[in-house]
């Protein structure tokens, strides 16, 4: 029996359980391996993703991948079809489809994404290849006199054009827009940006008719940015959070799952567990959609060697594990020294 929409949303936020982001663009994945001196041929990307995804046991901590087009069309060294293990499991197979950000004309500093020009198509082969949602990223960066009204505006109408397309095509929007930590502003201000382009996302996804029942959001937390001064403590960050998204995000969307956006791994595990353990009952659910915050320990374990799946899967596994306890707000720092 086919999944609705709202099927597939709750599964991807199903208590303990939270979404990979491995949908890294090849000049992205190029950085990330070259950190730790391997090189970015297509067979070391497929190994790389392949470690991750045959983790024994992950589906326990984790309901969806979000996948690079290479990826989806991908296939592990033994001949089976990347997306097809990770649908084996149990975990849903997502894809990245915009075209990254560009820059907005007569705004200086800022950015639209783009990739909506045949998107209808490409969404229809994504899901025939097995993809059953998709990601758009949107940036807002913080500066002296911006995020412009324009950029707001112009990436939130994207964000619901995208999401509506996506739903035409039956595959479950995640809506990201980010507002990036890059900066001194402090988290008062980031609170008062994100609010503003949460508002006219869901404004824009109104217009555009996207069944809020049937999509995700990926959100910036709300957090100074990395060179202010003065970083506000964990119960500060997620009462800002949870406060702002009250505030703006309709009760009908399902769950909220977080962008790290800079934290460290850590870091972006404890400030989702002060959310769930001081908020317990939230009309959504509060989750993540993490990528380097699940992957660096395991990319630096698996360092370029077949050899070595088991030591990048063991990392990886700790890390899925510890923000599938951040999920019930269960997550202490002592289950790190552990090993839990």
């Amino acid at each position: 029996m086919t999944q609705s929409l709202n099927d597939i949303a709750l599964d991807l936020v199903a208590p303990q359980k939270g979404i990979l982001a491995a949908d890294e663009s090849t000049p992205t994945i190029a950085k990330r391996l070259a950190s730790v001196d391997v090189p970015n041929t297509e067979d070391q990307r497929r190994d790389y993703r392949e470690m991750l995804f045959t983790s024994e046991g992950g589906n326990e901590f984790i309901s969806g991948v979000i996948l690079f087009d290479e990826t989806l069309r991908q296939d592990a060294l033994d001949g089976r079809r990347l997306a097809h293990i990770l649908s084996e499991q149990g975990i849903h197979p997502g894809i990245k489809v915009d075209k990254g950000a560009k820059s907005l004309a007569a705004a200086p500093g800022e950015t639209v994404t783009e990739g909506l020009d045949g998107l209808r198509e490409r969404l229809n082969e994504y899901a025939e290849l097995g993809a059953r949602f998709a990601k758009w990223r949107a940036v807002i960066t913080i500066g002296d006199d911006i995020p412009s009204e324009t950029c707001i505006a112009t990436n939130a109408h994207a964000l619901a054009r995208y999401a509506a397309l996506c739903q035409e095509a039956g595959l479950v929007p995640i809506v990201e827009p980010e507002v990036l930590m890059d900066g001194a502003h402090d988290l008062a201000r980031c609170d008062e940006v994100t609010r503003r382009t949460l508002s006219r996302t869901f404004e824009q996804l109104a217009l555009q008719r996207v069944a809020l029942d049937g999509m995700l959001l990926k959100p910036n937390m709300v957090i100074a940015g990395k060179d202010c001064a003065e970083q506000a403590g964990v119960e500060a960050v997620a009462d800002a959070t949870v406060a702002c998204f009250l505030d703006t995000v309709p009760a009908e969307v399902p769950g909220i799952v977080f962008l790290s956006g800079g934290q460290t791994e850590e870091q972006a595990t404890t400030h989702l567990s002060a959310m769930n353990q001081r908020h317990p009952d939230l009309p959504w659910q509060l989750s993540f959609s993490y990528g380097r915050a699940l992957q660096a320990s395991a990319l630096a374990a698996w360092a370029g060697s077949r050899d070595r799946f088991a030591q990048g899967q063991t990392a990886f596994l700790h890390r899925a594990r510890m923000n599938g306890a951040a999920r019930s707000g269960a997550y202490t720092a002592g289950m790190e020294a552990a090993g839990v």
